[in-house]
């Protein structure tokens, strides 16, 4: 017996792709993790669909190379191949988007990029892979035992419905559709709470604070994982691994090696939507539009207006004219999507990936330009075109190119492209792009 609410809630679950391939077992369980009511299980399905851009087209800056996923599933790759990782079953540069036709009948809803190797996300929760054939080691570690060119089914995962992968140093993480987050290696001294090899394949559940508690996005840095949770009382963050910089956000520099609440969001009242992992620093969406910024502050790219680093989450006041719905971060480099499809960034303008080639020659410094406080991209701006995605390299040792998706579907590329992970021709002796333009790709 259900309240007219409850049948409501219900019926608008089943009509959600995560939910309907869901026996009524899986369902029930789903209902018991959410805490009891079809009203909090939509809820959570609707916070999933919100940040993770499922059956939407989406663009990835991986680090030397791009990803792109068209609104049908199919998947196109360019861009620098040294270990396979476009996935065409070569190791040949390529300089314009390719689609993988391998993948030919299989639907793709998401996709993760890390240094040499690619994740693929299936809308039946299978996950691919190709590049390095680890999951744990660091951007300049070991190159696994084997090249992977083409993708290939992770088999660990096999039982296990996955709605989205993130690619951290030392570590992977993929979060299932009933909300449990689970982890690839960086077993040393338990820093994910678990202990494996880094070549290790088995996936461990993320347990402590979050076993019970159904999370909706998983974002990872440099040595580090974001968790955003749907609990009964709101929306809620927590935070594990790496503390250097203060980028865990709970007011020290320590290392968390079991997911930890960052409480500041209830001082702040902000019900956090999105999370946004950078290599040192990250960021949060709030319900309300506000964008808080923690962590190291080099080069501004907290957006304080300063380098001071942040140990708790702190408001960009210099955003407060805006409704943020969208925030992306990098290697010292953020990117905030307003409500009315403006782009603001701020933070290291290194490879020219801050779009921000109105910034005068004056404030340059041996030609990169650091930007600490938000700039609105005219460059963007001008194309007349509603931005709803930006994706931009998260390594801190790559050149970082910059993504800005459109509502149209159409995909802008700009900083660098030095390997061909822009998808645009560059003039002769040219190695970077400041100025956004088209990638000839069919998004539809």
């Amino acid at each position: 017996m259900l309240s007219l609410s409850e049948l409501a809630a219900l019926d608008m679950c089943q009509k959600r792709a995560v939910f309907k391939p869901m026996t009524d077992e899986q369902r029930l369980e789903l209902k018991g993790r959410c805490g009891g009511s079809w009203k909090l299980v939509l809820r959570f399905l609707l916070a999933g669909e919100a940040c993770s851009r499922i059956e939407k087209s989406q663009a990835i800056a991986g680090p030397g190379h791009s990803i792109v996923v068209t609104s049908k599933g199919a998947v196109y790759s360019f861009g620098l191949n040294s270990s396979g990782q476009l996935g065409h079953g070569t190791t040949d540069e390529e300089s314009q988007p390719r689609l993988i036709r391998s993948l030919q009948g299989i639907q793709i809803i998401q996709a993760a990029a890390g240094a040499n190797r690619t994740m693929l996300i299936s809308d039946t929760g299978r996950v691919y892979y190709f590049g390095k054939d680890s999951f744990g080691e660091a951007e300049y570690g070991f190159q696994g035992n084997k090249l992977v060119t083409t993708p290939q089914l992770v088999e660990s995962l096999k039982d296990i419905f996955v709605v989205q992968a993130a690619i951290g140093n030392f570590f992977t993480a993929v979060l299932s559709r009933e909300g449990m987050v689970y982890t690839f290696s960086w077993g040393i001294d338990n820093k994910l709470g678990h202990q494996t090899e880094p070549s290790d394949l088995e996936p461990r559940p993320l347990l402590g604070a979050l076993e019970n508690t159904p999370v909706v996005q998983i974002a990872a840095g440099y040595c580090y994982l974001l968790a955003l949770a749907c609990q009964p009382t709101g929306m809620s963050v927590y935070s594990v691994g790496c503390g250097l910089g203060g980028k865990l956000g709970h007011g020290t520099r320590t290392d968390e090696k079991q997911p930890r609440l960052i409480e500041q969001f209830q001082n702040l009242n902000l019900q956090p939507i999105e999370v946004a992992a950078g290599a040192w620093h990250a960021a949060v969406v709030g319900s309300d539009g506000r964008v808080c910024t923690w962590g190291w502050g080099l080069y501004g790219c907290l957006g304080h207006g300063n380098e001071d680093c942040e140990s708790v989450p702190k408001v960009v006041e210099a955003l407060s004219n805006i409704k943020a719905v969208h925030v992306a971060t990098g290697d010292y480099t953020t990117f905030v999507i307003s409500d009315d499809g403006d782009v603001y960034s701020f933070g290291c303008g290194e490879s020219s990936s801050l779009g921000l080639n109105n910034v005068a020659a004056a404030d340059q410094e041996n030609g990169q330009v650091n930007v600490l406080s938000p700039e609105l991209v005219t460059s963007l701006k001008q194309m007349k075109e509603r931005v709803v995605q930006i994706s931009l390299t998260n390594s801190i040792f790559w050149n970082a190119h910059t993504f800005a998706l459109t509502e149209s579907g159409k995909l802008y590329a700009f900083g660098a492209g030095d390997q061909g992970q822009l998808g645009v021709e560059l003039e002769d002796n040219q190695t970077e792009r400041a100025n956004p333009e088209q990638v000839e790709i069919d998004l539809s």
